[in-house]
């Protein structure tokens, strides 16, 4: 059985993927299992921009946890960010909201 790629497919991929590994509080580790889930939200046309700002909210939400609540570990896999994707889809950002968390997360103090 021969296999094609996707050209479109694969450039996706990689951007999420990409983008998955230089978010805060990864691992920066790609697993299998997080190149499949990748090809899923594609065969889904779940955008590109829903995946990336699931990272960016959800990296956000960790960051403004309260003050003295335990340490999380690092995330391990990119299914962490599933549930946030699937919120987007329901209801996405509304027009520059992204603008504004990014700039929330660069005012606010890592956490330990």
């Amino acid at each position: 059985m021969t296999s094609t790629t996707d050209p479109a497919a694969d450039v996706f991929v990689r951007g999420v993927l990409d983008a998955y590994r230089a978010t805060p509080n990864t691992t920066g580790l790609l697993r299998t299992a997080d190149r499949r889930l990748a090809r899923d939200l594609w065969d889904r046309s779940v955008p590109i921009e829903t995946v990336k700002d699931a990272f960016l909210l959800a990296t956000l939400r960790r960051a403004t946890r309260p003050a003295g609540s335990p340490p999380l570990p690092l995330i391990r896999s990119l299914a962490y960010f599933l549930p946030v994707i699937e919120e987007l889809l329901v209801t996405p950002l509304p027009p520059g909201y992204r603008l504004y968390l990014h700039a929330k997360l660069v005012r606010t103090p890592p956490r330990p």
